[in-house]
């Protein structure tokens, strides 16, 4: 699949933005977006998806360490099926276990303080939500 896709880490509060270059193979961290209430958030991810000119989001999965599906993800999904119906968007997901730990030492490692890594992290976990799963694409097309 080619094109650009914007990658979402939604939580609670904010929602961190990362977007793929038009041909789908690198990850960029973008945006953290705070949160207002489904219908303002799936507005925003729409314009967002006008401005890159897609259809294509990619929403973090955060299922629970065994697999399962639990509150976090539901509310992904939930997301996910408003972006699908009331903004036409195709949704896809990647299981995000661990992609912000992994922010985190990203930004541990590039000595970024401790106060400002919150600025960061979601978009950074995007990011990461991101190349894993255009990798997995990538070895999909390979087969």
């Amino acid at each position: 699949m080619a094109g650009r896709v914007i990658a979402l880490d939604v939580g609670d509060v904010r929602i961190g933005v990362a977007v793929s270059d038009p041909t789908g193979t690198i990850a960029q961290p973008l945006e953290v977006y705070r949160r207002v209430g489904y219908g303002p958030d799936s507005k925003y991810v729409k314009a967002l998806c006008d401005r890159y000119e897609t259809d294509q989001v990619l929403l973090g999965l955060p299922l629970n360490m065994d697999g399962t599906l639990g509150g976090q993800a539901q509310k992904a999904q939930d997301f996910g099926r408003v972006l699908e119906e009331r903004m036409g968007l195709t949704v896809f997901y990647q299981d995000e276990r661990r992609t912000t730990v992994t922010a985190e030492s990203v930004l541990i490692s590039g000595n970024v303080r401790r106060e400002d890594r919150k600025l960061y992290v979601d978009k950074l976990a995007a990011a990461v939500i991101l190349e894993q799963w255009l990798a997995t694409q990538s070895r999909q097309k390979e087969e």
